[in-house]
């Protein structure tokens, strides 16, 4: 268990965050450009709230963002919409406490502008958790990438419209039930050539975490450091998608 001074302090930190622009190899999209993200910068706590598949409501854009199979997307984070909640803050994008995987899933829609978030089948493209040679989390790569975090389109799947959703889990609180903190927002995309893959491996969200999973009922502190005693951390949910040989 962490020292109590550290408890103190994170407990008293709501150094949060939203992902709320997205970018295609490299070029900026805007901000909440074909975006649905929460207006709150506050998480997600219960693996079976409605709310886990895009996040608590917010703005909603009905643009539809074009990408080809193959690209590589980015996600931006920022503290509060717009990035920082003041000059220099020090939470921007996201306190670096909040030690955690990120994870990118889609999941195909008929129209990605207007298709509920609810009941949708997502499978998951990539992740990024704990390097155990370093202790180096996704969220600190993400940080020292001012606030992106990528993923590539695979090039085998199937064209047509999707729901892009990448979600932040912080770990800092993990140790207790319902301390593992789930922030995610959910991206417009529009898909073009690419091969015909649809995958059949699917999950609901919610539905594909469990409270008590390993990989959200865990102590990640060990002797005040939260980098889960340099042993192997799984990503919750499922492996991400290949294409086939």
């Amino acid at each position: 268990m962490k020292p109590t001074a550290i408890i103190a302090l994170v407990a008293s930190a709501q150094a949060h965050s939203i992902f709320q622009k997205l970018s295609v190899n490299g070029a900026d999209q805007g901000q909440l450009n074909g975006l649905r993200a929460p207006s709150s910068d506050f998480p997600v706590y219960d693996v079976n709230d409605q709310q886990l598949s895009c996040g608590l409501p917010g703005t909603h854009s009905n643009t539809v963002i074009n990408v080809k199979a193959g690209d590589r997307v980015g996600a931006w984070w920022g503290h509060v919409i717009g990035g920082a909640q003041w000059p220099n803050d020090p939470d921007n994008p996201i306190s670096p406490s909040h030690k955690g995987p990120i994870s990118t899933y889609l999941a195909r829609v008929d129209n990605a502008a207007t298709a509920s978030p609810n009941g949708l089948r997502w499978f998951k493209i990539s992740e990024e958790g704990l390097d155990t040679s370093t202790g180096r989390w996704a969220v600190d790569s993400m940080i020292a990438a001012g606030g992106w975090s990528y993923a590539t389109i695979p090039r085998c799947l199937a064209p047509g419209h999707y729901l892009l959703r990448q979600e932040l889990l912080a770990l800092h609180s993990a140790y207790n039930r319902l301390g593992a903190q789930f922030y995610q927002s959910c991206a417009q995309l529009n898909v073009s050539g690419g091969g015909t893959y649809v995958p059949s491996q699917t999950v609901s969200i919610p539905g594909a975490y469990g409270q008590d999973d390993p990989g959200v009922l865990i102590q990640i502190w060990v002797n005040g450091v939260p980098d889960n005693g340099r042993r192997p951390y799984t990503v919750p949910g499922p492996r991400p998608m290949t294409c086939p040989a």
